[in-house]
């Protein structure tokens, strides 16, 4: 049975896994109320990584770990970006939600971008903090460059957990990081009809602002943020002035 990692102390938790398609994804299933905000995590990572975040968060959370990630079995072949999505919408759809607050980080934005786009009638917004894959510098040299470089300046809880997650990763994280710089997120983008959320931190090498200024001119009903003082894991230490701004986004939908 898969642990309890994000609930608060007293709040009860659905925990569990969801196979479709010859892929498996774990739950944490948690709050209540209405557009429950649906957390993906970034390549290496998994759900725990935002247990800083979901202490500042309001009602209903769901966070997941994506196949291979976490604690979620792998899988016998390396998802795309669009098959993670139609798991993702598949699951949500199992448990009845059609008004998610879509929420993803890194390798996440990039997947939650492609559930908006590909099952809109599931999606009421979304929220792309640290989005990659940066459309100029597509290459496994080049992020592993600039993930490098943002972890020079991060906080040791970021370094902790993000070196867990990689380990738990597993051997094909190369494949699976092919598989996220191949993506082209920006065809999602265009095709996106929700009120959108793109969030980065002031130091993040992997979503520079040219880059994130272009997602919001694809996307018709969006705005961007800056959380000062931080990097590429924004969400992941000292969460709350980025949790402020997504309060912030979601009580306005």
């Amino acid at each position: 049975m898969p642990e309890r990692l994000l609930a608060p102390e007293g709040v009860f938790a659905r925990i569990g896994e969801f196979a479709h398609a010859g892929a498996t994804l774990v739950f944490e299933d948690f709050g209540s109320g209405e557009q429950p905000i649906v957390l993906l995590h970034g390549i290496g990572m998994g759900r725990s990584v935002y247990v800083d975040l979901t202490s500042h968060l309001e009602g209903r959370v769901v966070g997941i770990d994506l196949p291979g990630f976490g604690e979620a079995p792998e899988p016998e072949r390396t998802l795309t970006m669009e098959r993670h999505a139609d798991l993702v919408a598949a699951f949500l759809r199992s448990r009845g939600i059609d008004d998610a607050v879509m929420l993803g980080h890194s390798m996440g934005s990039q997947i939650a971008a492609e559930v908006a786009a590909r099952h809109p009638d599931i999606v009421s917004g979304l929220v792309l903090a640290g989005p990659t894959v940066n459309s100029a510098s597509r290459s496994v040299r080049a992020q592993a460059g600039y993930l490098l470089r943002d972890l020079i300046g991060e906080r040791p809880t970021v370094l902790w957990r993000g070196a867990r997650e990689y380990l738990r990763g597993g051997p094909n994280l190369i494949r699976k990081m092919r598989a996220t710089i191949v993506h082209e997120p920006e065809n999602a983008y265009a095709r996106v009809r929700v009120p959108t959320l793109v969030l980065r931190g002031q130091h993040d090498p992997l979503a520079p602002m040219a880059w994130c200024r272009e997602i919001t001119d694809a996307i018709a009903d969006s705005r961007f943020e800056e959380i000062p003082d931080h990097g590429h894991g924004t969400l992941i230490s000292d969460s709350g002035a980025a949790a402020e701004v997504i309060l912030d986004y979601v009580r306005g939908l």
